[in-house]
């Protein structure tokens, strides 16, 4: 399959209600769009193999599993050449859930979830310990207002197809 695989509207329709769901059946999908579920499994397969579905995930709430805090964190670096043995020092530290090499002020951004405050102060201090890390600075989000995954058609488009 071609890297550059040419997404179609049943690809892109497929995808979002998927994103919107992902349990949902083949059939239930193909009853959606008026083609066969063998179809839908068909561009599925097509789509993994383009590289664009990268795999399947179980979304859980942390506050349920007892993290009861997100923050972020701004890491400054004391050189761009720190940038790879600091992330493979950070991929060790199960509280960081998602880290991004940045332009602007910070080098790293982190999302760190944790228990409580206390929790969140020992997981600086594993961090702050690299020593190629020059400083930080921390904020505490109060709530997430908005999360969800790209957007592959127009959110009326989604609607009508919901209500099929």
């Amino acid at each position: 399959m071609p890297a550059n695989y040419e997404l179609d509207d049943l690809d892109r329709q497929i995808l979002a209600l998927l994103m919107e769901n992902s349990r949902r059946p083949y059939t239930e999908l193909g009853a959606k769009l008026f083609v066969s579920g063998g179809t839908i499994h068909v561009r599925m397969n097509k789509l993994i193999a383009a590289g664009i579905v990268t795999g399947q995930t179980l979304t859980v709430d942390p506050t349920k599993l007892g993290y009861d805090v997100t923050a972020f964190l701004g890491v400054y670096l004391k050189s761009s050449s720190e940038y790879a043995p600091a992330t493979a020092f950070l991929k060790d530290i199960q509280e960081i859930v998602s880290a991004h090499y940045l332009t602007g002020v910070y080098s790293i951004f982190l999302k760190i979830v944790c228990r409580d405050t206390e929790h969140l102060r020992n997981v600086l201090a594993r961090i702050q310990a690299y020593p190629g890390i020059q400083r930080t600075e921390t904020f505490i989000s109060l709530e997430e207002s908005i999360n969800r995954p790209v957007q592959v058609i127009p959110m009326e488009e989604l609607k009508e197809l919901e209500e099929r």
